[in-house]
């Protein structure tokens, strides 16, 4: 508690900015207690499960602006979870921040490949993770931006932040899009995996290099006619990736 009271300066001088609502799975009392004390003294709505079973239905009715998911769940794990709001067309967008004890990077690695957008272990300071949570939900340039990239038959609209693919709408995570508009922006020019940490996750202490290879993976079996030998996606052994036009 003293470290809930100690994040309550921090948490009122940017109460007023914040009005999203927050989904927080954990079925650990004590600390899902310690996250909704810090994530409404920062001006955040909180909804909290225990379990995951009534996540998605309940999500489905009010749309959550983030989701803090537990790995370790009764019933449904965090993984399938994840799964679960990645599948669904309302909340594919929505982004998602895993919490964990666990701290190996195989676990990391899987968190990304089910479609998880951030990683914190536990134990972690409220400090970081409202940190975490500010650049997850980091708002977009005032200026609307209506560019749409057309390489093929794949069309990146920014405006809305949709993928389709020869005329077909593929869902992408938030993160999934940024590194995909990223590359398409740059098309021809190689990037190693820390540049494109560096460009489009910039907080990434909790990305590793390897992750980028999830994330490449994940989109190409979204935009690849045959992701094992892709047309847009390239990999330049022992260096990075680079996207083409597709031709």
């Amino acid at each position: 508690m003293a470290l809930s009271l100690a994040m309550e300066n921090l948490a009122a001088a940017d109460k007023a900015r914040y009005s999203d609502l927050i989904y927080v799975v954990e079925d650990d009392p004590d600390v899902s207690q310690l996250i909704e004390h810090n994530l409404r003294a920062a001006g955040y709505e909180v909804s909290t499960f225990f379990s995951g079973a009534p996540v998605v239905p309940m999500a489905a009715r009010a749309l959550p602006s983030l989701f803090l998911l537990d790995i370790m769940l009764p019933g449904i794990s965090g993984f399938d979870l994840c799964r679960q709001i990645r599948q669904h067309e309302q909340l594919a967008k929505t982004p998602i921040i895993f919490l964990s004890a666990r701290t190996q990077e195989p676990d990391r690695l899987q968190a990304f490949d089910v479609g998880g957008d951030g990683y914190i272990t536990k134990p972690f300071s409220p400090r970081e993770l409202l940190a975490r949570i500010r650049n997850v939900l980091r708002v977009a340039p005032d200026a609307p931006n209506h560019e749409k990239i057309q390489l093929g038959e794949l069309e990146i609209d920014v405006a809305s932040m949709t993928v389709r693919v020869a005329g077909k709408t593929v869902l992408t995570t938030v993160r999934e899009f940024r590194l995909l508009e990223y590359l398409a922006r740059h098309r021809g020019r190689v990037f190693t995996r820390d540049q494109l940490l560096d460009a489009v996750w910039k907080e990434g202490s909790f990305v590793t290099p390897r992750s980028i290879d999830v994330f490449v993976r994940r989109l190409r079996e979204k935009i690849e006619r045959d992701p094992r030998h892709p047309r847009y996606l390239k990999t330049l052994r022992g260096v990075g990736y680079r996207f083409e036009n597709g031709r």
